[in-house]
């Protein structure tokens, strides 16, 4: 099972509509988390159907500021316990299995909020036996470690921050991928990269999934990195299912090779005939295609990995 949480930082570009359709199809979460959206109900609804989760729960932003989005497939089961403009405070139950809590954070923007939450965030503990995960943009730096750049942390607000995991019986999970999940995208002279993106998990919790690791996606359309939760660990890459792409049928040379794939000479009879042609034109097609258009998607994944350690 695997949970995602990303700062989009606006939905309303194409950009990063796709870049939230790549991530979803590459780690196939149950759970996506989504702040700072800047918009309504009615147009996340669309892009939520279109990537085929059915459960959702939004906040919606102050103006043209902020915005929350929750959604969720059939596997999982949600209750919300409460919300804010900066938290979905969540019950959260997998196939059936013990609920516990999960509370989605994208954490005050402004100074002069920051203090009164994190002051009162040790207080959304459901219960104190009760399994707890937080995960989202905290928007503090708790270290001067994490933080490159810039001026100096500010270390009142990195205290009022650790103060509140403290009562909160809470500890970072590591990320691994990357130092800093937030950028100013500047030059190299201006450049200020700081993590403000975490995934928080109590004692109880971590004894329950012993193998969740954090990882971090490239930050491609966004100022933000996406940050993935994987309660079951590393898995084996999902080998992708065979799509016919419309392209390809424009080009004439396909039909060629198609011809010449289904004509050949296979010693069987019946449904084995039909089947051996079938594999027999799908692997052709995939050759062809490497070889006239290359693979793009392998392409496209080697691309971020770059700008991923870039970042």
């Amino acid at each position: 099972m695997a949970i995602v949480a990303w700062n989009a930082r606006g939905l309303g570009n194409p950009n990063n509509t796709r870049a939230l359709k790549d991530t979803i199809f590459k780690h196939d979460p149950c759970i996506v988390f989504l702040s700072e959206t800047k918009k309504n109900q009615k147009y996340l609804e669309r892009i939520k159907s279109r990537n085929k989760f059915v459960g959702s729960f939004y906040v919606n932003p102050r103006g043209i500021a902020g915005g929350l989005a929750l959604w969720w497939k059939e596997s999982v089961s949600i209750s919300i316990l409460r919300e804010s403009l900066n938290f979905i405070d969540t019950l959260v139950s997998v196939n059936g299995e013990e609920a516990w809590q999960c509370t989605f954070v994208y954490g005050p923007p402004y100074i002069s909020e920051k203090h009164e939450f994190w002051t009162n965030f040790q207080y959304l503990r459901h219960h104190q036996s009760v399994k707890w995960c937080v995960i989202g943009d905290v928007n503090i730096v708790a270290d001067q470690n994490d933080k490159e750049g810039g001026a100096p942390i500010k270390k009142n607000q990195a205290k009022w921050f650790l103060d509140s995991m403290d009562a909160s019986g809470l500890f970072e999970l590591p990320i691994k991928g990357g130092t800093f999940t937030w950028s100013n995208l500047r030059g190299e002279k201006d450049a200020i990269a700081e993590k403000l993106d975490k995934i928080l998990i109590s004692c109880e919790w971590s004894l329950a999934y012993p193998k969740a690791i954090g990882i971090l996606e490239a930050a491609v359309a966004s100022d933000h990195n996406p940050i993935i939760l994987l309660l079951d660990g590393l898995k084996k890459k999902r080998k992708r299912a065979f799509k016919l792409e419309s392209r390809w049928i424009l080009e004439e040379e396909c039909y060629t090779m198609l011809n010449e794939a289904w004509e050949g000479n296979l010693r069987c009879r019946g449904q084995l005939k039909l089947n051996r042609k079938l594999k027999t034109t799908r692997v052709k097609l995939k050759q062809w295609s490497g070889v006239k258009y290359g693979k793009n998607r392998q392409t496209i994944e080697g691309i971020k990995q770059k700008l991923l350690n870039l970042q």
